[in-house]
């Protein structure tokens, strides 16, 4: 092995160049993407070894060599420079307003870029699917999660009828006679998932496949890694009913679901097509361009220097507070649902005088700790306490798992001068919002119960509050009182 990797390494060296230019160009991303590999959460337990897998796939099995020169190669340098220059732009935009999710899908495109513009187009091509591999270590899992737990319970959920258990199915819950199962974000396979691509990644690499043998060998990984996953939720559900919800592994099942997976993904591997690569007549050029050099020198100014000069900072500002002087401030334990929030916002809640309630959990970024205007935020309202029963545009009725209360709620996400109704929307929003000087977010969330039939005053007290409510610093003299 030692000496195939040393027979390899001119090769390789080039795009182990490539690739610590491109971290040098990216470093404030990398640094963070690399704090949240050292963490090994559920979503990205992987990440550290798929780097680490990365730089090993290009010592062992490096590029094959090119020496591939089109008529246009000059055009096709200009071009990978131009685009050198803007993914570097825009990459420092996105690092400018801490859109985290967009900040990591660049650092695979910067990769690219950077590899196009050293090295050029047909040196680059080769780099794409290692590239492809690389980019498996990026958080973007999380997003996955609630479209995987939704199909497991939906796939889950089938099963248990066909096979006649007396259960009842409510979303994502099934409530045996014995106790209830809830396909939370634990059980939505994301690991089975992603660990099943990075192995078909790795395996088409190894064995040089062409486009066609990665898609179809990444789908059968992919299927295989769902497919796994719920076998193994379908397995506690029989095994709960089948002992009166008294086995251990109803609490216990990791060690199950890693034997279930290997039964699935291990004969895949084996009876995968093994190519072996024929050794390269031609040599590899190791020349770097010199455009792309003086390139890399000007996107490392408009790059990250340019960003440590533009980072914003400011005077505080005071907090957001209804102008409505009839409203009575309250206690966030007070409210007829219960919020899950982050502890870097501040919660204050109001209560109107047609019956409702008005929350604002807020926060002010700080240049001093933390760039990112809109705060991570996991969804507010808990899925596995309060199920959705109805919407009505903006408006939602949920209804408490178990019981009979249910409540009525209105939220948005105001960043700056700007109101987002998702999330997502309120992430894209920072990005005016912050070039414009605004520091200060919040989600607001207007509620009220509904009587024991029927929601309809509920529902018209939200819209009522929704119409009277008008945000505003909060004057120096009212801030202690309403904390």
């Amino acid at each position: 092995m030692l000496r195939k990797t040393l027979d390899n390494l001119p090769y390789a060296l080039p795009y182990l160049i490539v690739t610590a230019v491109s971290v040098v160009l990216f470093y404030p991303t990398w640094i963070r993407l690399t704090s949240e590999w050292l963490e090994f959460e559920q979503v990205l337990a992987h990440g550290l070894a798929t780097a680490v897998i990365y730089v090993a796939l290009l010592l062992i099995h490096p590029p094959l060599p090119t020496n591939t020169q089109a008529p246009s190669a000059s055009r096709f340098q200009v071009t990978g420079i131009l685009i050198l220059l803007v993914t570097t732009l825009v990459w420092a935009l996105l690092e400018l307003v801490r859109i985290d999710t967009l900040t990591y899908l660049m650092l695979p495109a910067g990769l690219l870029a950077t590899s196009w513009a050293l090295l050029g187009f047909y040196r680059a091509l080769r780099l794409l699917p290692y590239v492809i591999l690389l980019a498996l270590s990026l958080p973007i899992w999380a997003d996955f999660i609630p479209t995987l737990v939704a199909i497991a319970s939906a796939v889950v959920s089938n099963w248990v009828r066909l096979f006649g258990m007396t259960a009842l199915i409510e979303g994502n819950s099934i409530t045996l006679p014995y106790g209830r199962l809830v396909i939370a974000d634990g059980c939505s396979g994301i690991r089975y998932f992603a660990i099943s691509i990075l192995l078909a990644a790795m395996m088409s690499i190894l064995n040089d496949y062409r486009w066609r043998g990665w898609l179809c060998f990444l789908t059968a990984a992919m299927v295989l890694g769902l497919i796994a996953n719920w076998v193994r939720i379908f397995i506690l559900v029989v095994v709960g009913y089948q002992t009166e919800m008294q086995s251990e592994m109803l609490t216990d099942h990791e060690l199950m679901g890693w034997v279930v997976y290997g039964v699935f993904i291990l004969p895949a591997l084996y009876f995968a097509p093994v190519n072996r690569r024929k050794t390269a007549d031609a040599p590899e050029a190791k020349r770097f361009s010199r455009k792309g050099v003086v390139a890399v020198l000007a996107a490392l100014v408009v790059g990250p220097l340019a960003l440590s000069v533009l980072q914003l900072s400011g005077n505080e500002t005071r907090p957001w507070a209804p102008q409505n002087a009839a409203m009575i401030p309250g206690q966030p334990s007070e409210l007829p649902l219960q919020l899950r929030l982050p502890d870097n916002l501040d919660h204050n809640v109001w209560a109107t005088p047609g019956g409702a309630w008005l929350s604002v959990a807020q926060s002010e970024r700080s240049a001093a700790t933390d760039h990112k205007l809109v705060p991570y935020l996991r969804p507010p309202i808990d899925s596995e306490k309060w199920l959705l029963q109805e919407s009505q545009g903006e408006l939602k009725i949920y209804q408490r798992r178990g019981g009979r209360q249910r409540v009525a709620v209105l939220q948005w996400y105001q960043v700056g001068d700007y109101a987002a109704q998702s999330y997502r929307d309120a992430k894209l929003w920072q990005i005016t919002a912050t070039l414009s000087g605004a520091r200060r977010f919040a989600l607001v969330s207007v509620m009220a119960e509904c009587e024991p039939r029927q929601c309809n005053r509920a529902i018209e007290n939200v819209g009522a509050a929704q119409n009277t409510i008008s945000l505003s610093p909060l004057p120096p003299e009212n801030k202690a009182s309403s904390q």
